[in-house]
C-alpha cells in the first residue's frame, strides 16, 4: 500500500470518528431539550452520564490525529485537514457540553409549570441541530456553500435569542415567584446561542480547509 493511500485511509477514519462524535452531540442536544420540555429528570441524568463517551471520543480523535502527523509528517493542505479535524472535534465537544448544561438546568428547574411556551428556545434548538448537520456535511463533502448556510442560520438563532431574552426578563419583572425557572431558562437561552456560535466555528474551519483563507461568518 502506498504512503498516500495509507494516509487517505487514516484521514477517512478520522472523519468517520468526527461524524460519530457529531451524531452523539446531536443526540445529546435532542435528549436534553426533551428533558427540559417534559421536565424528565431521568432523561437529563442520562444526558449527563452520556457525555463521557463524547469526551473519550474527542481524546481518541486527538491522539489519532497527532499520531498521523508524527508518522506521515503532512504538509500544506494535508496538514490543514488534520488541524481542521482537531479544531472541529473541540467545537463538537463544546456543543455536547451545552447539552449537558441544559440537562443540569432541567434538574434545577424541577417539577413546576413550564414556561417554555413563552420562549423561542425550541426553535433555537432545531436550528442549531440543522446547523450542526450542515456543518458536518460541509466538512465531509468539502462544500463551502453549506458552510456559508451555517453562518446564515446563526443569525436566526441570534434573533430568537434576543427575543427570548426580552420575553423572559419582562415576565420576570412581573412574576418574581418564578425566578428560579426563569433564570434557568435564561441560561438555556445563552447555552443555545453559544451552541450556534461553536457550530459556526466548525463551518469556518471547513471554509479555511477548502479555500486556505480565514472566514468570519459571524461578521
Amino acid at each position: 500500500m502506498s504512503i498516500r493511500v495509507n494516509f487517505e485511509n487514516n484521514l477517512e477514519e478520522l472523519k468517520s470518528k468526527i461524524t460519530e462524535m457529531g451524531e452523539l452531540s446531536i443526540v445529546a442536544l435532542e435528549r436534553s431539550f426533551k428533558a427540559l420540555k417534559t421536565q424528565d429528570v431521568e432523561i437529563a441524568l442520562k444526558v449527563i452520564e452520556g457525555d463521557t463517551a463524547i469526551d473519550n471520543l474527542e481524546i481518541e480523535i486527538n491522539q489519532f490525529a497527532i499520531w498521523i502527523m508524527a508518522k506521515e509528517a503532512p504538509v500544506s493542505r494535508d496538514l490543514r485537514e488534520i488541524i481542521g479535524v482537531l479544531k472541529i472535534s473541540s467545537e463538537i465537544e463544546r456543543v455536547a457540553d451545552f447539552g449537558v448544561n441544559i440537562a443540569k438546568a432541567t434538574i434545577k428547574i424541577g417539577n413546576t409549570t413550564s414556561l417554555l411556551d413563552i420562549t423561542q428556545l425550541e426553535k433555537m434548538k432545531d436550528i442549531s441541530i440543522e446547523m450542526l448537520r450542515k456543518a458536518l456535511r460541509s466538512f465531509l463533502e468539502e462544500n463551502i456553500l453549506l458552510a456559508k448556510e451555517v453562518g446564515d442560520l446563526e443569525e436566526d438563532v441570534d434573533q430568537y435569542s434576543a427575543e427570548t431574552y426580552k420575553r423572559l426578563t419582562a415576565y420576570l419583572s412581573e412574576h418574581s415567584e418564578e425566578t428560579n425557572q426563569l433564570v434557568q431558562l435564561l441560561f438555556v437561552n445563552r447555552f443555545l446561542e453559544r451552541t450556534a456560535d461553536h457550530i459556526t466555528n466548525i463551518a469556518e474551519s471547513t471554509a479555511y480547509l477548502i479555500k486556505g483563507q480565514i472566514y468570519d461568518f459571524n461578521s
